[in-house]
């Protein structure tokens, strides 16, 4: 039996991940394709504010693949700036602030803003069952 900080431990490095997966600073392609693994494969990802959007896991991630593979976004990372998570047995909820930073299409690149992911734990550890965002900058 799991103890709520091993829970709160193994949420923080899936989060920890999920950021990872959009980094392409080492020069390479960034793996945005392991959210497929991160995620429930029924996943709901919600863009929210004027350009309000809800994607399945597949439709988020296809056009981040190319546009962190094909030059147009370079030495790009994602980071967590602050978090609180409510743990409720097999559930969870994070609220978090984060910075991101890159250079898009020859021009410095970077911004901010606000992620929630509601979190499941599955016979294979936790997973994002659903995540939003809200960009302020």
């Amino acid at each position: 039996m799991t103890t709520l900080e091993d829970d709160k431990t193994a949420i923080d490095q899936l989060v920890a991940e999920f950021f990872g997966a959009f980094d392409n600073r080492a020069g390479g392609p960034a793996d945005v394709g392991r959210l497929r693994r991160l995620m429930l494969p029924g996943g709901v990802i919600v863009a929210t504010g004027e350009k309000y959007s809800a994607f399945t896991v597949e439709e988020f991630v296809g056009p981040r693949e190319l546009l962190l593979s094909d030059g147009r976004l370079v030495g790009f990372a994602e980071w967590e700036t602050s978090e609180q998570t409510e743990l409720m047995g097999d559930v969870a909820c994070r609220f978090g602030t984060y910075r991101k930073s890159g250079t898009l299409n020859g021009e410095p690149y970077e911004g901010g803003g606000h992620k929630t992911f509601q979190l499941v734990r599955t016979p294979d550890g936790w997973r994002i069952a659903a995540f939003s965002w809200y960009d302020h900058d």
